[in-house]
């Protein structure tokens, strides 16, 4: 299941304009909106991006949502991972710290520093149609980037360009003033420039000793991260092999697994999911893979996933993936 921590929702939340209910979005994608901020707190990646959608569209300046929102992000708001780049001696060793790191904050993106003539790349990597909710994500991404690498600088910062995979907005004048620099937009790749004088300029509280203390807790989360992967996945293989007989109560997982049915919560909260949100993602894979992959018409995928009716089947799917079925199937056709 692809997830992002719940930070970012607080953070767009925070920002955006419109007439909502805050406790109600929050409730909306599996936030208690009384427990503190927590970044290890995560919500799945689907919920993110409808709730990016829902809020760009209430809001009276949309198309500057993600700027605000990266603008309002700040190292401490990010535990141990903001507190290893704010303590790593230059901006190259900070973004060093995304690319070995990034996983305690999400499981659908990646980060990659690119050496290029007079600077790097510094490249969000994200796979998936580039819906709206992607689109938002993506540029409130580099935006954040772009704060928390203002305030660890030594020296004003900004990148020399930036680059997104999705069309431009109507208007690209805000980008510009934000990031500084000039912003392309139907790039190959969504990435910031930087130059070399900037990676190399010292950090205000850049402390070697410091930052290997967070790395090494760093990396302790990394792999307990990746021991829960690894439980999500039976969980889900199971799940999805009872899907044609309609959704599976948990207690009949559970046996599956050699447990009871108590036991499967348990474990599935000490990891920070619950089961329905593992059934959805259950769901959302499969009939991906079935609309890719097979000829089974959309009738025949619904009922494979566990729906009794095409017309919700439709419904979910668009929430899933802010396309329907269909214009989804067609992306993969000759």
């Amino acid at each position: 299941m692809g997830k992002i921590t719940s930070l970012f929702v607080r953070k767009v939340l925070g920002v955006a304009s419109g007439d909502f209910d805050p406790r109600a979005v929050l409730r909306g994608v599996g936030i208690d909106p009384d427990a503190p901020p927590d970044p290890k707190l995560m919500v799945a990646d689907t919920d993110y991006y409808a709730f990016l959608r829902q809020l760009v569209r209430d809001d009276t300046a949309g198309t500057t949502l993600p700027l605000r929102a990266g603008a309002a992000m700040r190292c401490d708001d990010y535990g141990a991972f903001g507190l290893a780049w704010k303590s790593a001696t230059n901006l190259r060793e900070s973004f060093g710290r995304a690319e070995r790191y990034a996983r305690v904050l999400t499981s659908v993106s990646t980060y990659q520093l690119e050496s290029t003539e007079g600077g790097a790349l510094m490249r969000l990597n994200r796979a998936g149609e580039r819906h709206l909710g992607m689109r938002l994500s993506n540029e409130a991404t580099l935006a954040s980037i772009v704060s928390i690498s203002r305030e660890v600088a030594s020296a004003p910062f900004n990148p020399r360009a930036v680059f997104f995979q999705h069309a431009a907005p109507a208007t690209v004048a805000d980008h510009e003033i934000y990031f500084g620099c000039p912003v392309h937009f139907g790039a190959e790749y969504d990435a910031l420039l930087v130059s070399a004088a900037s990676l190399s300029t010292p950090n205000v509280l850049g402390d070697a000793g410091i930052s290997r203390f967070f790395e090494s807790h760093l990396a302790v989360e990394v792999s307990q991260l990746a021991d829960e992967e690894t439980w999500d996945r039976r969980v889900r293989d199971q799940i999805a092999r009872a899907l044609s007989g309609g959704i599976p109560v948990i207690n009949h997982v559970a046996q599956r697994l050699g447990m009871s049915g108590r036991t499967l919560q348990r474990r599935l909260r000490q990891s920070g999911h619950s089961y329905n949100a593992l059934v959805d993602e259950s769901r959302r894979q499969l009939a991906e893979r079935l609309l890719a992959q097979t000829d089974y018409s959309l009738a025949e995928v619904a009922f494979m996933t566990g729906f009794s009716e095409q017309s919700a089947f439709s419904r979910a799917f668009k929430r899933w993936a802010g396309q329907t079925p269909r214009s989804y199937r067609i992306r993969f056709t000759d």
